[in-house]
Parts: C-alpha cells; sequence; structure tokens
C-alpha cells in the first residue's frame, strides 16, 4: 500500500508539472519574448486576419507575384510535400515541361506544401508582368523586389527569399495613390 501511495503522488506531482506549470512557463516565455510568432505572425488589415507570413496563399491574378507550386493546393490542415525525389518520373517531367531557366522554385513544391517565400531570382522573373498588369513601371515593381528580400538566418544559414504575401501587400501599398505621391 505504501508503494502505492508513492506511485500515486509521483504521478500527481508529474501531472502538475508536465501537464500544468511546464506548459505555463512555455506559453509565457513564448508570449514575452516572441509574441508576434507564439501567436501565428498573422497580418491585419482593416481590422480583419488577411493571412499569416509564416504560411503561404496563392495568388492567381497576373496583378500579384505568384507563390511556388503547393502539393497540398495552400491547405494548412493538410500540410504535406509531394515527397517527389530527385528520381521520379513526374518530377522530371514537371521539370522538362516548364520554360528553360526557371529557377527550381518555380516549378517544384516545398516540404510542407506551405512556404511562403520564393527566391529573389524568380521574383526577378515576375517583375514585368506584375508591372505590365498594373500598368506601372517596371523599375518601380523592381525596386519593391529588391527592399523586401530577406537575407539569411542569422546571415549564415538558408539561402535569401522574398516572402510573396508581403510582397504582394507592399505592392497594393504602393499602388494607393497616397503612396504614389510620397515616392516622388
Amino acid at each position: 500500500m505504501k508503494d502505492l501511495l508513492i506511485a500515486v503522488r509521483a504521478t500527481l506531482v508529474l501531472l502538475v508539472l508536465v501537464c500544468g506549470i511546464y506548459p505555463a512557463v512555455v506559453w509565457a516565455i513564448g508570449q514575452i519574448a516572441f509574441r508576434d510568432e507564439a501567436n501565428g505572425s498573422l497580418i491585419v488589415r482593416d481590422g480583419r486576419v488577411i493571412g499569416s507570413s509564416l504560411i503561404g496563399q496563392p495568388f492567381t491574378s497576373d496583378r500579384y507575384f505568384h507563390p511556388r507550386p503547393s502539393a497540398v493546393d495552400f491547405n494548412a490542415q493538410a500540410s504535406g510535400g509531394s515527397n517527389l525525389g530527385p528520381t521520379s518520373r513526374k518530377l522530371r517531367d514537371r521539370i522538362k515541361a516548364a520554360p528553360a531557366g526557371l529557377p527550381a522554385d518555380a516549378v517544384t513544391t516545398s516540404a510542407s506544401g506551405l512556404d511562403p517565400h520564393i527566391s529573389p531570382e524568380y521574383a526577378r522573373l515576375q517583375v514585368a508582368g506584375v508591372a505590365h498588369a498594373r500598368r506601372v513601371d517596371e523599375a518601380r515593381v523592381s525596386r519593391l523586389v529588391e527592399r523586401r528580400i530577406e537575407g539569411r538566418f542569422l546571415g549564415v544559414y538558408g539561402e535569401p527569399r522574398v516572402n510573396v504575401l508581403l510582397l504582394n501587400l507592399a505592392l497594393d501599398d504602393m499602388m494607393k495613390p497616397h503612396a504614389a505621391s510620397r515616392s516622388r
């Protein structure tokens, strides 16, 4: 009976620690040190959540920059890659069907299917089309892309990238009448 009481007490102590105190401490640290990230990096416009800077979204209009393809049609509940590897015939056929000179992220999906970033090269390839669709100077759109390039993490890890949603929002802001008068 004594061993049973010790086991029950140990279980209750661990339950309080692991299911109560530890999650509360981790939550508090997240709210203090990483508030935006801990809450989903949500982007709010006019009091409405329009997306997250961490989750890719589809853009189909010629007036916007397009993200890389998604294996899950940008459905965050079904996150997952295509699992197509270098020996995959389907992947080889997709790449062969693409116009020559496209960066890899223009024709391949990310591991999660929800990557919000594209390479600067892919963004630069889309500048002329977006500028034409919006009837604006290509140089203005190009400068916007260059300003939106994010560097390597800690200056070392990963590759330079452009967040498509943030770029498209900046593009919309640039097109507002008051933004045009300020930029001149």
